[in-house]
């Protein structure tokens, strides 16, 4: 793969380093842990859509959020139908396509920042009680795995899935120690009309930049998702830090061998800013991509209008 940068997105990939970054998040109940911890894998994906060989996946800072908790109801929990075999379920994964999960209803409308870990393999369920469709496992590429929660009830939380469909989500149980969960007070808002992406910080605006979207053969997907995991690779020209999302591509079923993944990256000119100009990612100035690549935690919502 060639390291010199091109002005399409196929050549958006990454090459095999090994980084080492310090990470945290603050849990429920006020209790913070600290990883510092490297991966490196290969895999292909097709961010913005950039198919990528690599990698080195890291979480990133986080801290409690200030919004209101969802409602959680007050009733006997449903209980979650036994599972005699988790690994035959299909995996939730970006790699992956589970038509049976239920469609997200709110997609325009921003998560409140709660986020869960699986620390193993967890069953994802059509509704509370219900059938087992899928499952998610820990890591996501060679990161791990953080999902935004969109709606609660007693012992159970609802969460996005970084599958196909887009809008796909599911629900998970509480009611054994196999979820951590924790808090991002941060949110991305990306205003496709605009060419305008936005941070903010327990409501508070802290950033705002022009921005390139995805062509009109191959648009930016709309609607509420998640920062999926975070890809360092010095050596990178265009891009040293993707932030693949937890959407696909609507119109390309893959891309450079990859699944078609939307994601935030840099780009090594100013004229594809304040323009259609990518394959499907957000293509962000340099200083956004140094802020949200060391502040934002992964599973922090990115809500795309």
């Amino acid at each position: 793969m060639t390291k010199e940068p091109l002005h399409q997105d196929r050549s958006e990939g990454l090459h095999h380093k090994t980084l080492w970054r310090e990470a945290h998040y603050d849990l429920s109940g006020d209790v913070s842990f600290t990883r510092f911890l490297a991966w490196t894998g290969l895999l292909l994906l097709a961010c913005g859509l950039v198919p990528l060989l690599v990698i080195n996946v890291l979480d990133v800072p986080g801290t409690p959020l200030s919004g209101a908790p969802a409602t959680t109801a007050w009733h006997r929990p449903a209980t979650p139908p036994a599972i005699s075999d988790l690994a035959s379920l299909p995996r939730a994964t970006t790699f992956d396509v589970i038509n049976e999960a239920p469609p997200d209803l709110e997609r325009g409308q921003a998560p409140n920042g709660h986020v869960v870990h699986p620390t193993r393999t967890v069953p994802v369920f059509s509704a509370p009680g219900k059938d087992a469709i899928a499952a998610l496992p820990p890591k996501q590429i060679t990161s791990d795995t953080w999902v935004p929660v969109v709606a609660e009830e007693a012992g159970w939380v609802q969460v996005l899935l970084p599958v196909r469909p887009n809008g796909a989500s599911g629900w998970l149980s509480t009611q054994d120690d196999s979820l951590e969960h924790a808090t991002s007070p941060y949110l991305i808002t990306i205003e496709r009309n605009s060419y305008r992406l936005s941070l903010h910080q327990g409501g508070r605006l802290i950033g705002q930049w022009t921005v390139g979207i995805g062509k009109p053969t191959a648009e930016t997907p709309a609607g509420r998702t998640f920062v999926l995991a975070s890809l360092i690779d010095p050596t990178q020209r265009f891009s040293p830090v993707i932030l693949p999302l937890g959407t696909h591509s609507a119109s390309l079923e893959t891309f450079g061998g990859g699944p078609g993944t939307t994601g935030i990256h840099g780009w090594p000119s100013q004229d594809v800013f304040g323009k259609p100009s990518s394959d499907g990612c957000i293509r962000v100035p340099a200083d956004a991509l140094r802020l949200l690549s060391t502040e934002v935690p992964l599973g922090t919502p990115v809500l795309i209008k």
